[in-house]
């Protein structure tokens, strides 16, 4: 019988507390807690976008909301349709409150030479030095993104754009990758036999001075 009246006494407890309590919920509150809302920020067409050089550039833009509420979005960055090169535009919105958000489009401005243009890098390119592999798929004319241009098992999920602008020349710009960090490339060359290789000097801050050759599987 103790057992039984515990029970009945917890539960007269708890259901007279949710009258004395009740929840709130609306859009801005949740009981006691406020309810944040950190923008979202949509790109408008793909995050990396290329344009042949002297074509003239259009930002597609960015929408942003915060709470079902649309949050104006600021852009900065320039690009520069008469000179090759990566560019990084940045989506800035900030909520009512406060909160912020970023996101990054990739613009290339390319020049490529009808040989190159005719040429397909395209593949997957074996380091054998680590047994990693980069992943090279084309984009434009003589542009490519690379994914893990070091060959490196921490960098998988590192993308850059390199170009192939007159015969097998090829090269990583100077430009912003994706993880933020600046990279670029030095000591290139690209040998179309079979299979195919090529080998570079990848300037990253996380990475060493070393040459790193690639095989195409």
């Amino acid at each position: 019988m103790k057992k039984k009246y515990a029970f009945l006494i917890i539960a007269f407890v708890v259901i007279s507390s949710c009258d004395k309590d009740p929840i709130i919920s609306n859009d801005k509150n949740v009981g006691i807690s406020e309810v944040i809302y950190y923008p979202k920020i949509t790109l408008t067409g793909n995050s990396i976008i290329t344009f042949e050089n002297g074509t003239p550039f259009t930002d597609p833009g960015a929408h942003a909301i915060a709470g079902g509420i649309d949050v104006p979005v600021v852009t900065s960055g320039t690009v520069d349709n008469m000179t090759d090169g990566v560019y990084r535009i940045t989506y800035t919105a900030t909520s009512d409150e406060g909160f912020s958000a970023t996101a990054t489009r990739t613009v290339v401005i390319y020049t490529t030479a009808p040989d190159a243009a005719a040429h397909d890098l395209s593949g997957i390119y074996l380091r054998a030095a680590t047994g990693e592999t980069a992943t090279w798929t084309k984009i434009a004319p003589g542009v490519y993104t690379v994914q893990n241009p070091g060959g490196s098992p921490a960098g998988p999920d590192l993308v850059v754009i390199a170009i192939n602008p007159s015969g097998y020349t090829i090269s990583i710009p100077e430009q912003i990758a994706s993880d933020g960090s600046e990279s670029s490339s030095s000591n290139e060359s690209y040998d179309n036999s079979d299979p195919a290789t090529y080998s570079w000097i990848f300037l990253n801050p996380g990475y060493g001075t070393g040459v790193r050759t690639f095989v195409k599987q």
